[in-house]
């Protein structure tokens, strides 16, 4: 394994950006309410109080989908990190969008400091915007999906058959979009949102049973 003294400043922020991930996403699972408060445990984190999942299964899908995408994020290949969240007809309810652009050609040592702070920034916004989602349904289902500039080829990376393709259901009207926070500070960009159906959005048909 590299050592982190050895690594180059693209791969460096490629893994802070891949560990804030993780760490995020269980910010989000937990402030949806998915599981009892039980399920998580506080921890600190870039000097933030976070979640952390106890359970070591909702740990490990969390850990094993956001590291898979480092070889991708190291590439400049992932462009949006999603968690959806939908009906038991996979169709979308509400999704957390984190957009990035990570300009890799830039070999720029960001000090690690200046790239928490910014980071530290999103895990405090996330934590107060519960007033702009929506609420859940009941046995609503949510993943984890990235969205690739190029599809990761099988047998380039052990990482790259993790990833499958969804099943959830895409809108048929561009949604409604909340932003969060957003960063902008060379060679890292990246924008956390809220995407919602749109008022027009079609409802789905209701089953006869």
């Amino acid at each position: 394994m590299e050592s982190r003294e050895n690594q180059s400043p693209q791969d460096e922020r490629a893994r802070v950006l891949v560990e804030f991930l993780e760490v995020a996403i269980t910010s989000i699972i937990f402030l949806k309410g998915v599981y009892p408060g039980g399920a998580f445990e506080r921890r600190r984190y870039m000097n933030v109080v976070v979640q952390r999942a106890r359970h070591p299964q909702l740990r490990d899908y969390i850990h094993s989908a956001v590291t898979g995408l480092l070889p991708f994020i190291q590439k400049g290949l992932v462009n949006r990190v999603a968690v959806i969240f939908s009906s038991t007809d996979n169709i979308p309810v509400e999704r957390f969008i984190f957009k990035l652009t990570v300009n890799q050609s830039c070999d720029l040592k960001v000090e690690e400091g200046d790239l928490e702070f910014s980071l530290r920034s999103f895990l405090m916004k996330l934590s107060v915007s519960g007033p702009l989602t929506k609420v859940l349904p009941r046995d609503c289902r949510w993943e984890i999906t990235a969205y690739f500039s190029s599809i990761p080829q099988v047998g380039t990376s052990k990482y790259a058959e993790l990833w499958i393709p969804t099943d959830t259901k895409q809108w048929q009207q561009p949604p409604l979009i909340t932003p969060i926070k957003s960063m902008s500070s060379e060679p890292l960009f990246m924008q956390l949102y809220l995407e919602h159906p749109s008022l027009s959005e079609p409802k789905p048909e209701a089953k006869n049973y």
